[in-house]
């Protein structure tokens, strides 16, 4: 029974992801994603439902459109199978609990801020509103108006965490050295977590962050770096180990 449930959650994760790369390839450039049919970028032909079957159809089409005979980028197959797999994961630490729905919550701004700010370097004001006010909702249901009201000061602690940390990079680099939206999105991590986690948060994405931007520099001369989804990436590996202020401070009473 509990492989099925893993079975379920990753089939509808695969689904999920594949309309989340709809929601951040559309949203940047003011397009709708609940109107309009999808369509291959080449041709302009619309798709069938059977061409957009997640993973099986890349695979049965060879990864080509099915009438123009082009490459279609791989680009949604993986956030596909990526967001199968966390929604699987999700499922098997969480079980049904309220923290399924969060864990399920930072998946989706995961994927859906992964793709608009790589491809286009934007993180859209909808999708932070939209998780500010979900995420305040399931406080609201789960731990009460009091708690609720201390992780929206946790939210603005963190959102001028942030901006200080900008205008101190803005400073020393003489440029701007991180979006708006990387800001904004500190206030959803304090509607998560603790301050505390927060910067945790903020310090793994970073260690992340880095070798990736070292090669673009070096390969590319990139130095416009995509934060928000290596931001993101460490706000889900501190939820989904369920690392918290006590496990901190233990780990550095060991070392200590």
């Amino acid at each position: 029974m509990e492989t099925t449930y893993l079975v379920f959650f990753f089939i509808i994760g695969t689904f999920m992801g594949s309309f989340y790369t709809v929601v951040g390839n559309r949203l940047p450039k003011n397009i709708s994603f609940i109107k309009g049919r999808s369509h291959c970028d080449v041709c302009n032909h619309t798709l069938s439902f059977i061409d957009m079957i997640p993973i099986l159809s890349y695979i049965g089409l060879k990864g080509k459109c099915r009438y123009c005979n082009s490459r279609i980028s791989p680009q949604s197959t993986y956030m596909e199978i990526y967001t199968g797999e966390l929604y699987a994961l999700s499922y098997c630490i969480f079980g049904t609990s309220y923290k399924l729905l969060i864990a399920i919550g930072i998946i989706t701004m995961l994927i859906i801020i992964s793709i608009s700010d790589i491809n286009y370097l934007i993180i859209p004001d909808e999708i932070i509103i939209f998780f500010s006010i979900y995420f305040i909702i399931i406080n609201l249901l789960n731990i009460g108006i009091t708690e609720t009201f201390k992780s929206f000061l946790y939210g603005i602690i963190l959102f001028l965490l942030m901006y200080i940390i900008m205008l101190i990079g803005n400073k020393i680099f003489k440029k701007e050295s991180l979006g708006g939206g990387d800001i904004k999105l500190m206030f959803i991590f304090g509607l998560i977590e603790t301050p505390l986690m927060g910067i945790v948060s903020i310090f793994i994405g970073s260690i992340i962050a880095l070798p990736i931007s070292l090669y673009l520099l070096y390969k590319n001369n990139e130095h416009i770096i995509p934060f928000g989804p290596f931001l993101l990436l460490g706000l889900t590996l501190v939820y989904m180990t369920q690392f918290n202020d006590n496990a901190l401070f233990s780990f550095l009473n060991f070392y200590t």
